[in-house]
């Protein structure tokens, strides 16, 4: 059965267990509601999923197909058979952390999973020891939950990287911190937002944050918006100048 032949609920089977998942749902949602653990780097449940870093691989059976897909962006179906840990998956998820390591060898996250699917090295070389690995998290929080849109990826290839609007200080970021929060690799940091900064604070414009779609509220955790900042029905209150503000 096709994706756009079926409505309400699935009844499908995760490493042989059987789960069920409703239209519009992941496979990597419904792994992780029932307890699966399926690794992933550039995947937040606030924001819509990008499939970059495709760590979330996993072995997918519909009818006689089998073939590796990518959890948080493939949509669950009826009968359809998900395999989590087979000898495939596991061989490109050490082939993606390789190559992750080749490039951030001193992200704690990346030696984290490196050591969990027990890589000690790369047989790549080094491309360059830098702790961003693209996957776009930030760009996509500045975008999507704060809306201020204040950077994005910049230049191609080997030379493609996140920053500002021709790489000057932006006047269009708040100096939230949403970018640091969700960051998986620590690559970014804010030493002290709380005082005036070239760029964060003096700008011109005034953000409505959009609200979360699950719970109302502004949805990254109280790191970033204290219950304080959340007025009654789940509006957050307005960037405007410093901090935030009624």
């Amino acid at each position: 059965m096709s994706h756009a032949e079926w409505s309400g609920a699935a009844k499908f089977t995760i490493d042989g267990r059987e789960v069920v998942g409703y239209k519009g749902e992941t496979i990597l949602q419904v792994a992780r509601r029932e307890g699966f653990n399926i690794p992933t780097l550039c995947y937040h449940e606030a924001i819509a999923p990008y499939a970059s870093c495709r760590l979330c691989l996993v072995e997918v059976t519909a009818g006689r197909r089998t073939k590796l897909v990518t959890s948080c962006v493939y949509e669950v179906a009826p009968d359809i058979e998900v395999k989590t840990d087979t000898e495939k998956v596991m061989r490109n998820r050490k082939s993606v952390l390789e190559l992750l390591l080749a490039r951030a060898p001193d992200a704690p996250r990346i030696k984290q999973l490196a050591a969990e699917y027990g890589l000690k090295r790369s047989r790549y070389p080094l491309v360059k020891n830098d702790k961003c690995i693209l996957c776009g998290l930030c760009v996509r929080a500045c975008k999507e939950i704060v809306g201020a849109n204040a950077i994005g990826f910049i230049d191609r290839g080997a030379e493609r990287h996140v920053g500002t609007p021709i790489e000057r200080a932006s006047e269009r970021c708040v100096g939230c911190g949403t970018c640091v929060y969700i960051c998986p690799t620590s690559a970014i940091s804010l030493k002290d937002v709380s005082a005036p900064m070239l760029g964060i604070h003096d700008h011109p414009y005034d953000y409505e944050a959009p609200d979360c779609s699950v719970c109302g509220e502004f949805g990254l955790g109280s790191e970033i918006a204290s219950p304080s900042q959340v007025e009654e029905g789940g509006d957050l209150k307005r960037h405007q100048g410093k901090g935030i503000k009624k």
